[in-house]
């Protein structure tokens, strides 16, 4: 056995051991170590780049590691095998997820706004924001050699009279304290209960002194591919408490549902994926928010989880692998059977979970989730709902029909397969322009004042490529067409743009954009165009019927949909029917812990949805290949791109 020594960019370090000639990746992967590899290994990324500090690897330079980069020590994890001791640094590159949790300032109404909206619009459909859950006050008879009641009984009983139900369930985490909270206030107690059945029957979560001051805390959750988002919310008063975000610790497996699903499938690989994504990822964003609204992680009584059908099973620790065999058929569309304690979460045991429905193997819980809040089932104007993540989701319809497909856009519009790539956290361009003569760029960094680009989100991705096209600078195959300080070439002829020069940027390198970066994202912008035309097609309809666009995904502060339109991403119709929504499946989620007839009205939504395969559907690939061109083959259909 080697020794492998992980060195970080803050001073910290990871020892490992390998067996001669094991991969480096499956190293780190095994030593819990975080190195970013969306392609899951198998060299096409170029992501999982390390740099050799001491010892030999048998690591052939790849087409990702330049001649000098690979005589200052720089490896591909995945391609390198250990071949005796060594130590390596892990760089803290753009697009890790490691260092990437985020806590919201709360303070900034940008950051509730969007809640507070989906509240309003779900109220204002006559769906009461009110769920089962209460503090109550009980007051019971002390015991004595007279009264000989066990407490259990007695508290019981008194539950009974007092809130006129048959049941009461008291689970084994009450009991447990139930002896001393009881005797610590003479038999004056408050409880946190929620209502269950029909028959209004009681659960009893927690016990506390009648003193105590108890707020019922609720966390909502989308565990998205590439980002997890959570929210901590006061189950009574819908307030928010906290909010945060991270990279999904499962990244290192593969940045598409596939081949993390592949990687579940190996031995112990179930339990690798759900401790990424729950020990690992969930765990520490909900340590962080507690921390910071300074309030008890054991209060937390119920959680609502929206992510697409994979997500929902890994995080479940449910056999993923039918979800990507044909006849395509998941473990689960709804279940209520889950609580805290069976999945290791930081919350009460007794927490129990709502995982938002899932339409099919690839329209999932985030859908059905983000479909509630875009209310498209509650308006007549024919709508178009799209998710934009590493899978894009679409629905189509209004209050009388919705049908649903999802395409595979990869992770492009959160930072993948992306060289200068990242998730929309400090130090990322959300926003850019760029001068047409000078080809100088103008950009808007996520964080502080002075905080130095890092690299492209999603938003800066759609602007930088829209404003290259219209400077052209590139042309609609994304190759460049002009020359200037800001234009690279390789020895290959491959070209790029730089958008920050190292002495400027807050990386270890240039921040740019290369041809490669540009054909990923064509391919994904396509992808998504794509669907939509196919989706339209198979019920005869035309894009000059849509009336109204939703637009979500956390892909950055908000979308220029006239870039959006400009790239061919989405149809050329009148900008004043698009609207940005944010993270539709947290905010749907957000709505269905609240509310429990909003959670009702979520699984009425997904009954009702037609979910279109469109691998079924002869037409989509020639669909795509179209699309595969800024802003199109048929440049007929944006009027207003070849106009300007």
């Amino acid at each position: 056995m080697f020794k492998v020594t992980f060195r970080f960019e803050n001073g910290e370090a990871v020892d490992g051991f390998a067996a001669a000639e094991e991969n480096l990746l499956e190293v780190a992967r095994k030593t819990n170590v975080a190195i970013d590899a969306p392609c899951s290994g198998n060299g096409s990324c170029g992501k999982c780049r390390v740099k050799l500090l001491k010892g030999t690897l048998n690591s052939p330079r790849t087409r990702h590691i330049t001649e000098e980069e690979y005589a200052e020590g720089w490896r591909l994890s995945c391609a390198s095998k250990v071949e005796g001791d060594i130590e390596v640094e892990v760089p803290d590159i753009a697009s890790a997820y490691r260092s990437r949790m985020k806590v919201a300032d709360l303070s900034s109404p940008e950051e509730v706004a969007i809640f507070d909206n989906a509240k309003a619009d779900v109220e204002a459909a006559g769906i009461v924001l009110k769920n089962d859950m209460e503090v109550v006050d009980v007051t019971m008879d002390a015991p004595s050699l007279e009264d000989t009641m066990p407490d259990n009984e007695r508290l019981m009983r008194a539950l009974k009279k007092q809130m006129q139900v048959e049941h009461v369930i008291l689970p084994y985490t009450v009991i447990c304290k139930m002896a001393d909270v009881l005797r610590e206030t003479n038999f004056s107690v408050r409880c946190v209960i929620g209502r269950t059945g029909s028959k209004g029957n009681i659960f009893v979560y927690d016990i506390f002194p009648k003193d105590a001051k108890v707020i019922i805390g609720g966390l909502a959750i989308d565990i998205g591919t590439t980002t997890v988002s959570a929210l901590l919310i006061d189950m009574v008063t819908g307030d928010i408490l906290g909010k945060a975000s991270s990279g999904n610790g499962q990244i290192r497996y593969g940045a598409d549902v596939i081949n993390r699903i592949i990687e579940s499938a190996k031995p112990g690989g179930r339990r690798r994926l759900q401790k990424a994504v729950i020990d690992e990822t969930i765990n520490p964003l909900i340590q962080q928010m507690c921390r910071a609204a300074k309030f008890p992680n054991k209060q937390i009584y119920r959680m609502c989880v929206a992510g697409n059908t994979t997500m929902n099973h890994l995080f479940a620790g449910v056999n993923a692998d039918p979800v990507r065999m044909e006849p395509y058929i998941p473990t689960f569309y709804k279940t209520n059977s889950l609580y805290a304690s069976d999945l290791g979460l930081t919350v009460n045991p007794d927490a129990h979970i709502i995982i938002a429905p899932n339409i099919g193997s690839y329209v999932g819980g985030d859908i059905t989730a983000g479909t509630l809040v875009s209310m498209l089932w509650n308006k007549p104007e024919f709508s178009l709902f799209i998710d934009l993540g590493t899978n894009g989701e679409l629905v189509f319809g209004n209050s009388d029909f919705m049908m649903s497909c999802a395409c595979s856009a990869g992770p492009a519009f959160e930072g993948g397969d992306i060289s200068c790539g990242m998730r929309a956290t400090d130090g990322a361009i959300e926003a850019c322009t760029i001068d047409k003569e000078t080809m100088e760029p103008t950009f808007t960094v996520v964080g502080d004042p002075g905080q130095k680009p890092i690299g492209l989100c999603g938003s800066g991705i759609i602007d930088v490529i829209s404003e290259l096209f219209s400077a052209g600078i590139i042309n609609p195959k994304g190759k460049f067409v002009r020359e200037g300080e800001r234009i690279r070439r390789d020895k290959y002829g491959m070209g790029s743009y730089v958008l920050a020069f190292q002495k400027d940027a807050g990386a270890e390198k240039d921040v740019e954009i290369t041809e490669v970066d540009i054909d990923n994202f064509i391919r994904a912008k396509g992808a998504i165009f794509s669907a939509i035309r196919t989706m339209l097609n198979s019920l005869e309809f035309d894009v000059s019927m849509i009336e109204e666009v939703y637009v979500a995904g956390g892909i950055g502060s908000g979308i220029n949909m006239k870039n959006a339109v400009n790239i061919g991403m989405f149809p050329d119709i009148p900008l004043e029917k698009f609207h940005y929504i944010g993270n539709s499946s947290l905010s749907g989620a957000y709505t269905m812990l609240l509310s429990k007839e909003a959670e009702r009205m979520t699984y009425q939504v997904a009954s009702n949805m037609t979910y279109l395969e469109l691998s079924t559907v002869p037409t989509y690939m020639d669909e795509f290949v179209a699309a595969c061109f800024i802003p199109h083959t048929d440049t007929s259909m944006f009027p207003s791109v070849s106009q300007q």
